[in-house]
């Protein structure tokens, strides 16, 4: 009778034990755990028991797992590309920068019709700037306007 009841004591501690340290189950070992209980070949607290983990956990665990799955069936989460859809998704990149690209020409094409146009920092236009003000130093060349035929041939050589 003593033995067994130094077994039930030891045995109690090490439940004790467990149950104070609270292992941590990784995200493929989460899955296995409510897949097993999903199937149905073993009860629910003998798989916890076997585990080592209280039911309600388990129970849990696999409600939080069916409502990731409705979730994601119903598109409400989003997801990675998958590996087939990668390069379409870089074919449509590159097509988005090349339309980028044009109307950033264009516009500088346009600008570059239009001519050096000078406004005061204000933005005062023609009325020119309030009494007081300092003019504007003058641009560098680099950020007037560029020629018709060096943007395209800037944009050739991008190419």
């Amino acid at each position: 009778m003593e033995s067994i009841a130094k077994k039930a004591s030891a045995e109690k501690a090490v439940r004790d034990i467990r149950r104070r340290t609270g292992r941590r189950f990784s995200a493929e070992e989460k899955i296995r755990i409510v897949i097993e209980g999903l199937r149905g070949e073993e009860s629910i607290t003998s798989l916890c028991h076997h585990e080592g983990i209280v039911a309600n956990r388990c129970y849990r665990g696999s409600k939080e797992f069916l409502e990731a799955g409705k979730k994601r069936l119903l598109g409400d989460t989003p997801r990675a590309a998958s590996s087939s859809e990668v390069p379409e998704l870089r074919q449509e990149n590159a097509r988005l920068k090349e339309l980028v690209a044009e109307t950033v020409l264009e516009n500088r094409l346009a600008l570059s019709d239009l001519g050096p146009r000078r406004l005061s920092a204000a933005g005062h236009g023609s009325r020119g700037p309030p009494r007081g003000s300092r003019p504007l130093p003058e641009a560098p060349a680099s950020q007037l306007p560029q020629p018709r035929e060096r943007l395209i041939d800037s944009a050739r050589a991008s190419r």
